[in-house]
């Protein structure tokens, strides 16, 4: 029996899923690849950019026209400003990717002479080049969570994409896709070495376009919902689908939160001859806050920084929100937390909303 997923990313075998590749304009991220370009793709956490990633790998690798290498740079997080060490684990990583997608142990085997050699502020670039060149067909590189590197580490490995970007595509990248919160041109990067400010649009001047994945709409949230009427029998009750858009504006995590706790973990729901009620998904949403879940986890720690936390103490009070400086307030918008509308700044839906609302700021 699939189920709605609340962990990791969909596998549309196993969840409950709206199709991946059509969460976005794939026709105009095949004219990017095509065109040799870097671009961006950006939204909040846990809305499924790693799930549409993933299946735009598959998707290209099937074509067989690319190489395409879908890798997670998270890993990196911890070395901080250690730039050395955190190349070195972007490196590998890079290299144990290309080894689980093409059963090929050849940049295992050279990636740490690259780093000795070359050094950490050139050896990334190297790495990629000696790839390119080595990959009988030209590389598409997805680097997801780049926005989780920070200080010179994160500037040392936008400078060395950029200083190889004139080499494409036979001696560097096709294309790259850097995957993130932020939109790399709202960057504002701290270097100790340096003792500046370098913003993300001065470090990757590079940049063709900058997509953002958005949340669902209420059709997309009847599909999603439907597949478990399809493959269960179970039935919603009317307006359930109205009330869980309410709830969430579509946001996908808490989408598919209220789904679970809804139909499986509340147990008189295990029966599929009972309807899902709306006083059953109003049930969920207690609990889903309750239980502070990671995604409400993550969001109570998020208001606990001075610059969040000022953008929405600002909203909760209607003060002007013109008062705040345009970069802080984006910085809130990317996390999910607020949006903009024609009335103006608000918090992103109702339960978020709620959670603020018991949150002490």
């Amino acid at each position: 029996m699939r189920f709605f997923n609340t962990a990791g990313p969909v596998r549309c075998e196993k969840h409950y899923c709206l199709p991946p590749l059509q969460r976005f304009d794939l026709e105009e991220i095949l004219l990017l690849i095509e065109q040799q370009k870097y671009f961006v793709l950006h939204a909040p956490r846990q809305t499924g950019k790693t799930t549409c990633l993933l299946a735009l790998m598959e998707y290209l690798n099937n074509e067989d026209k690319y190489k395409a290498l879908y890798v997670n740079v998270e890993a990196a997080q911890g070395a901080r400003e250690d730039v050395y060490g955190a190349i070195k684990a972007i490196m590998y990583e890079i290299s144990y990717q290309w080894r689980m997608a093409f059963k090929d142990e050849y940049l295992l085997h050279h990636y740490q002479n690259i780093l000795k050699d070359t050094g950490e502020y050139a050896a990334f670039q190297a790495l990629l080049s000696f790839l390119s060149e080595y990959s009988e067909k030209p590389i598409v590189l997805m680097l997801d969570e780049i926005d989780s590197l920070i200080g010179d580490t994160l500037i040392s490995v936008l400078r060395q994409i950029r200083s190889g970007y004139i080499l494409r595509p036979a001696n560097f990248p096709q294309s790259i896709i850097l995957c993130g919160i932020r939109d790399v041109r709202d960057y504002r990067i701290h270097s100790s070495k340096e003792k500046a400010i370098i913003t993300g649009g001065s470090g990757f001047n590079i940049k063709a376009k900058s997509l953002h994945l958005e949340d669902f709409n209420k059709r997309e949230i009847e599909i999603l919902y439907n597949q478990h009427t399809e493959e269960t029998g179970q039935k919603f009750e009317q307006g359930v689908i109205d009330y869980v858009w309410e709830l969430t504006e579509g946001q996908p995590w808490l989408v598919n939160a209220l789904g679970y706790v809804a139909c499986f973990e509340i147990k008189q729901s295990r029966d599929r001859t009972k309807t899902i009620t709306r006083k059953l998904i109003a049930e969920a949403k207690e609990r889903i806050i309750l239980e502070r879940q990671t995604h409400i986890d993550q969001l109570a720690d998020k208001l606990k920084e001075e610059r969040v936390k000022k953008v929405i103490e600002s909203i909760l009070k209607s003060e002007v929100v013109r008062a705040i400086k345009e970069d802080e307030l984006q910085y809130v918008i990317d996390l999910g937390l607020i949006k903009r509308t024609r009335e103006g700044i608000r918090v992103s839906n109702k339960i978020y909303m709620e959670i603020i609302g018991k949150t002490p700021l």
